[in-house]
């Protein structure tokens, strides 16, 4: 095996995403990006590939030409564990705007504290602060 990463498929988002993750993740590295050409009808423009790297973690993301009845669900999630809270509450405000609240940040006992969101492009976030 060569590698393995997290795969994400938008439908039509992604440049958002991209745009709020270079926002949120100070680490955020874009690797790689090639858009679909403007022959490509109402792909034209959007995502056709892309790999982002947060805190080391390589993760690829596509717009798919194919429209589809299913998006992401909260059983596949990035856990992201924090040491200093400031980064913990920027990083929760940031990736919390337009998205939904799945458990808010509080101490749940395993965690000095704790969220579990969606962001607005329905990407699943569990933020814990060690």
């Amino acid at each position: 095996m060569q590698s393995i990463r997290p795969f994400l498929m938008f439908q039509g988002e992604a440049k958002n995403a991209l745009a709020l993750y270079q926002k949120t993740f100070a680490d955020f590295h874009l690797l790689q990006i090639h858009h679909y050409p403007d022959s490509a009808g109402d792909s034209a423009n959007k995502v056709e590939s892309a790999v982002i790297e947060i805190s080391g973690q390589q993760i690829q993301m596509i717009d798919s030409p194919v429209d589809h009845n299913f998006s992401f669900t909260p059983s596949y999630s990035f856990f992201l564990t924090f040491t200093n809270i400031e980064e913990f509450e920027s990083v929760l405000g940031s990736l919390s705007e337009g998205g939904e609240e799945l458990m808010p940040a509080d101490d749940y006992g395993f965690s000095k504290r704790f969220a579990w969101i969606n962001d607005a492009y329905g990407v699943s976030w569990q933020l814990n602060l060690e």
